[in-house]
């Protein structure tokens, strides 16, 4: 049986990267074929790619998951403090290949334990209304849309959780 792991990954790894490139360019061209018709024009794909480094999502202050499925890069999520107890989830991605075998829910499981080991003891995250199978995982497992807490420009949603109990069972993080 074919299962998932998750692991640590240095930000600047060529997995890393690879799996930021294929995150970028699906949710780029999302945007772009529901608003111009056409997916990204490669010289916007490319600047966007570049326009960062991931260097937020290195310890001590962050960090960078990979999940592999039959031991292949398949996805990844990202955690960032933006306070002493408030971590941000971002760039959670699981390619299409792999889609539908409960790699969301894995990378959750372990981004959750990454963001409680870096003290938070909430996440939040935004995303934008096309992403409507982010936004559906993300309901699932707890999630709970809020106010805005941010400025960015793409984002239509904020959501955020607490992370001193468990979503699947409603026990204290740390009791089980």
């Amino acid at each position: 049986m074919t299962s998932w792991t998750v692991a640590p990954e240095p930000f600047d790894s060529p997995v890393a990267a690879a799996l930021w490139r294929a995150y970028y360019t699906e949710v780029s061209d999302r945007w772009y074929l529901l608003h111009e018709g056409a997916p990204t024009p490669p010289e916007e794909l490319a600047k966007g790619i570049a326009s960062t480094t991931g260097s937020e999502l290195a310890p001590p202050h962050g960090q960078l998951l990979v999940s592999r499925y039959g031991g292949e890069p398949a996805g990844c999520a990202g955690v960032r403090l933006v306070d002493a107890r408030t971590a941000e989830l971002t760039r959670v991605f699981v390619g299409r290949a792999w889609r539908g075998r409960g790699g969301g829910s894995a990378l959750l499981d372990a981004i959750e334990e990454a963001a409680r080991g870096l003290g938070a003891d909430r996440m939040i995250l935004d995303t934008r209304d096309d992403l409507v199978e982010a936004r559906a995982l993300y309901r699932r497992r707890g999630y709970r849309e809020t106010d805005a807490h941010n400025n960015e420009p793409y984002a239509d949603h904020w959501f955020r959780k607490d992370l001193r109990q468990r979503a699947e069972t409603g026990t204290p993080a740390g009791k089980r």
